[in-house]
């Protein structure tokens, strides 16, 4: 069995995200792993290349700005990587996802079991969201609870809409949900850092018009927008060490300030922890 990584990354120092680290949470069990490259205006492309792995093959690209709306270019960039893949199975991780050392060899187990089951056409991973801090987690329904991060290479699978999925000719893939989770620090940065990136990602989706509409200019992003978080018990995966260290921001945060749920919203949470099932959840996937 051959095992493909791939991921995109653009301005990713910039930008501040933790794309060493996804790299690098991965490679242990990639034999190869694909890295589409950005035109960037930092020296993300040179912290690759400063890793001085084997395994890892830089993908060059210019982003086209006519793809900007919609986030289409996040799917291009994607299906550039994904055609450089030569692997049974391909992993993708995006560049401000993390997966714990602790899950890796249960990744590589199910590759192996489904290896020779056609019928199984990706692997569906849980996920954590961490936000404002590296000590808090989204615990709402706000935040989506999987996501599809091992596909089957040469079957014709391509990354849908804005490169949080996957399809086959516009359809869901059947997957294996496996227990194993992505650690996701996409809203976890230095809160100047954090307000760049969003601004910069929302030139993603929005023309400039929109932007100018919808977008405040901000010193740096308020982490006090979100209605409920609870406190991480667990531990973060060890190439996430240096990163812990250089944390220079303060995160506070007030769990009694959270928004009383209704009862509707307790009914669903009841369920959905006893039985796992999520009422209006949004699926981009068949679970078999």
């Amino acid at each position: 069995m051959k095992v493909s990584g791939f991921t995109f990354i653009r301005n990713g120092l910039k930008l501040d995200y933790p794309f060493i680290e996804a790299i690098t949470s991965i490679l242990p069990i990639c034999d190869e792993l694909i890295v589409v490259v950005g035109n960037s205006e930092d020296e993300t492309r040179q912290a690759i290349v400063d890793l001085n792995e084997p395994k890892i093959k830089i993908i060059d690209t210019v982003w086209d700005e006519n793809l900007r709306e919609g986030g289409r270019i996040l799917a291009q960039q994607t299906d550039i990587a994904m055609q450089h893949i030569t692997g049974d199975w391909g992993f993708y991780i995006q560049g401000d996802e993390v997966i714990h050392e602790k899950y890796l060899a249960t990744v590589k187990q199910a590759m192996l079991e489904n290896l020779n089951k056609p019928e199984v056409q990706g692997l569906l991973f849980k996920y954590k969201h961490f936000y404002g801090s590296y000590d808090y987690v989204g615990d709402s329904r706000k935040w989506y609870r999987r996501e599809i991060r091992v596909v089957r290479n040469n079957i014709g699978v391509s990354s849908y809409r804005d490169a949080q999925g996957f399809r086959i000719d516009n359809k869901k893939l059947k997957v294996k949900l496996i227990d194993a989770e992505i650690f996701h620090y996409g809203w976890v940065r230095d809160p100047r850092a954090q307000q760049l990136k969003a601004e910069s990602f929302q030139k993603l989706w929005h023309d400039d018009e929109w932007m100018e509409q919808n977008i405040c200019k901000a010193e740096e992003a308020d982490y006090n927008l979100l209605e409920s978080l609870a406190k991480f018990e667990g531990t973060h995966p060890q190439v996430l060490t240096e990163r812990l260290k250089r944390m220079n921001w303060k995160f506070d945060y007030e769990p009694t300030l959270k928004k009383p749920q209704t009862f509707k919203e307790k009914l669903s949470n009841f369920i959905e922890k006893n039985t796992g099932y999520r009422f209006g959840e949004y699926k981009n996937y068949k679970i078999i």
